[in-house]
């Protein structure tokens, strides 16, 4: 064989190589993590506007299979409920907020305080007290009462109710970016 000949192989397995890396890292991208940045202040202080995350798209997908649910205090990210897409939101749009409810838990506001089935909860991610009153609500089967960390300036459930799971997309997994910033996602 030629030294063109051995030439033209390397390139062509350099070209397949490249080929399968590019299917791996779309099929990872459509399944598994899959890059968001954050659009609005729903969340601060937890994240910031323009922050770059990292979301895990597989928990979410499992746990409706095998009828569990996501834990509390998780970030999610996921379609907007049929509500918002009537009053104009895009179907392809994606929302972040916390899980403060699950099935069958009962959630009120009042004075200023989030409670859960009769207890207050502590979140110490908050930094103001809720200026808003909410009725007490059962979280319907098959659905999750989120709020943004910035309870106060957040479009969440207590103005659209209940989100459907099936419209969850994933979980937060970690900031990228800012670089200062950089590690899983917790707290402010």
């Amino acid at each position: 064989m030629t030294s063109t000949g051995s030439k033209k192989n390397q390139n062509q397995n350099s070209w397949k190589g490249l080929l399968i890396w590019i299917l791996i890292a779309l099929l990872l991208r459509w399944q598994a993590v899959e890059p968001r940045w954050i659009p609005s202040g729903s969340m601060i202080p937890t994240l910031q506007i323009q922050d770059r995350i990292l979301i895990e798209k597989i928990t979410p997908r499992i746990n409706q299979k095998l009828d569990k649910h996501l834990n509390l205090n998780t970030i999610v990210v996921f379609k907007p409920p049929k509500i918002l897409i009537e009053a104009g939101y895009s179907d392809g749009s994606a929302l972040i907020k916390r899980i403060v409810g699950l099935p069958g838990d009962k959630i009120k506001v009042s004075n200023g305080k989030l409670y859960r089935n009769d207890k207050e909860i502590n979140e110490p991610w908050i930094k103001e007290s809720i200026q808003y009153e909410m009725d007490e609500i059962k979280v319907p089967d098959f659905s999750l009462w989120v709020l943004g960390d910035n309870r106060n300036n957040s479009l969440d459930s207590h103005v659209w109710g209940p989100l459907p799971e099936k419209n969850l997309i994933g979980t937060a997994l970690a900031r990228y970016w800012p670089i200062r910033k950089i590690g899983p996602i917790r707290f402010p």
